[in-house]
C-alpha cells in the first residue's frame, strides 16, 4: 500500500485479522439479487482496467485520499498486462459506472479496491466476480480488511495464521481462468454466486 496518492513509497501490510469473503458463505441481499437479475448494467471483464484503477484511486466522499500511488498503479498495470490482475466493470452504454479489480494467484483472488458511480454498481461487480470465481474453481477471496460494507456479503475476519493455511492450499489450485471472461447473464451470476464451490484440478 501507499501512504497517500502523492507519496511514492510502498509498504507491506500484514493484518493480525484478515478479512476474507468465504466463497461457500457468500450472501446476496434480496434487493441486490433483483438488481443483478435485472441486468441493470452491462458487465465486462478487463476492457478498461486502467480506468477502473484510476476510478478506485480518485477522491470520493469519505475517501479524499488514496493508497493507490504512482508506483502501485504501474505495478498493477503490469500485472494486468501479464494476465495476473483483472477488472470487473459495470457499464451503462459506454459509461463506466462501477467496478472492482484484484490479483489472482493460483486459486486465490485478492480483491484490491472497488468504486461506484451509480447505486449498486460495485456490488453487482462483486456478485459477478464471485460467480465467475466459483464457476472457475477458485477457493479463496481475500478482502484484506473487514468492512461494514462487506459484512452484508458474508465477509469475516480470520487470524493471519489460519489465513496463511487457506492461502497455501488455494495457491495449489489451478482454476479455469476462462471462467472470468466467458459471458454470464444476471440470473446466471446469482445462481453461480450462491452455489457450493467446486474444486478445480
Amino acid at each position: 500500500m501507499g501512504e497517500a496518492r502523492d507519496d511514492p513509497r510502498i509498504f507491506l501490510v500484514e493484518p493480525e485479522q484478515r478479512g476474507i469473503i468465504p466463497l461457500d458463505g457468500f450472501q446476496i441481499p434480496s434487493r441486490l439479487r433483483r438488481t443483478v437479475r435485472s441486468e441493470a448494467f452491462e458487465v465486462r471483464v478487463d476492457t478498461a482496467f486502467a480506468a477502473v484503477l484510476d476510478a478506485c484511486a480518485a477522491p470520493a466522499p469519505g475517501r479524499e485520499d488514496s493508497w493507490i500511488n504512482g508506483p502501485i498503479r504501474r505495478l498493477y498495470a503490469e500485472l494486468n498486462a501479464r494476465g495476473h490482475a483483472h477488472s470487473v466493470e459495470c457499464w451503462t452504454g459506454e459509461r463506466l459506472v462501477g467496478g472492482l479489480y484484484g490479483v489472482t494467484l493460483g486459486g486465490a483472488f485478492f480483491g484490491e479496491s472497488m468504486f461506484s458511480r451509480e447505486r449498486d454498481a460495485s456490488k453487482v461487480a462483486l456478485v459477478h466476480l464471485v460467480a465467475r470465481l466459483k464457476r472457475g474453481g477458485w477457493r479463496l477471496l481475500d478482502a484484506q480488511f473487514l468492512t461494514a460494507h462487506l459484512t452484508q456479503f458474508g465477509a469475516v475476519e480470520t487470524p493471519q495464521a489460519t489465513y496463511l493455511e487457506l492461502l497455501t492450499t488455494a495457491r495449489e489450485v489451478r482454476p479455469d481462468t476462462r471462467s472470468l471472461f466467458e459471458p454470464m447473464t444476471g440470473p446466471e451470476a446469482v445462481f453461480y454466486a450462491l452455489q457450493p464451490t467446486t474444486q478445480a484440478s
